[in-house]
């Protein structure tokens, strides 16, 4: 009897998955876990605005934009379609927090590096955190031959943005992020508009299915002199998530890519069919494995 005692013992340790070590040890461990929020949106743009996502460590993407002319022109100019605006850039994860960026754009041939920071991160369980924040800061350079007579230094041609994104992820299907953004020229083209011109960014992703979901984004001028000038930028976009692949197709009435040029400088008015067609391809690539997955 004794032996069959202790061969019952013996099985119940080491069989299965039914009562394991690692199991018998959780019933003694009663500490929470932080549960972190995952993929608030499916990329680091919402539409043409950064979105709260970073490429995780070792992680690099690839980053296709491309802008058609105004659909209002006609029949002629194939409704924009033989006009593009177009942007190439990469984006590396150097940490899980920290990515670094740079890319090319054809709208003022400006080139641009930025750095995203991730502060905070939405969290259940241990550490209980309604909401994500990051830190997004861009410089832009605009190459354009100088077409201004007298001196034009080269501190003339650069720009910058600073942004907070703060994000929440309210279900599977619903997240929502605000930004507010600064946008400082160091040169602006006439004495009635802003240097330093202050906006407000708001967006959301609403899932449609697996792979699918809805984006919007509206940038609101806060500097009053822009605002008189220029119109508020406002994006739908339509997302495709095909495996490491994620393809953005919008509708925008803002040409410029990056946001030193669309936040403080859409011309495009909605009411009036001032509006672009454009996508995002973005594609990750794994430049440096994470530790679990190397042999």
């Amino acid at each position: 009897m004794k032996k069959i005692t202790v061969i019952f013992i013996l099985v119940l340790g080491f069989s299965g998955k039914g009562f394991s070590q690692e199991n018998l040890m959780n019933l003694f461990d009663t500490e929470p876990q932080t549960i972190y929020t995952q993929a608030t949106f499916k990329t680091t743009r919402i539409v043409l605005g950064q979105s709260i996502e970073n490429p995780g460590k070792g992680n690099l993407i690839f980053v296709i934009q491309h802008h058609f002319g105004n659909i209002n022109q006609g029949l002629y100019q194939f409704f924009g379609l033989d006009q593009a605006t177009i942007r190439l850039g990469f984006e590396y994860g150097l940490t899980d927090w920290l990515q670094l960026g740079v890319g090319r754009s054809s709208f003022g041939k400006t080139y641009d590096a930025n750095v995203k920071v991730k502060i905070l991160r939405q969290s259940t369980g241990k550490r209980n955190m309604p909401i994500s924040l990051s830190y997004f800061g861009s410089i832009g350079v605009n190459t354009l031959h100088q077409t201004t007579i007298g001196k034009y230094y080269f501190t003339n041609r650069i720009s910058f943005l600073n942004q907070l994104l703060i994000a929440r992820k309210f279900s599977s299907a619903i997240s929502l992020q605000i930004t507010p953004s600064l946008v400082h020229r160091n040169l602006v083209q006439t004495p009635s508009e802003d240097n330093n011109v202050f906006a407000l960014g708001a967006g959301g992703r609403f899932k449609l299915s697996h792979h699918t979901s809805l984006n919007l984004e509206y940038f609101y001028l806060l500097s009053k002199q822009t605002a008189a000038t220029y119109h508020n930028s406002f994006s739908i976009g339509f997302d495709v998530e095909t495996g490491g692949h994620v393809f953005q197709m919008y509708v925008s009435n803002s040409q410029g890519i990056i946001g030193q040029n669309f936040i403080p400088g859409t011309t495009g008015n909605w009411l009036n069919g001032d509006v672009v067609i454009g996508f995002n391809i973005t594609r990750a690539f794994v430049i440096k494995k994470p530790k679990q997955f190397k042999k």
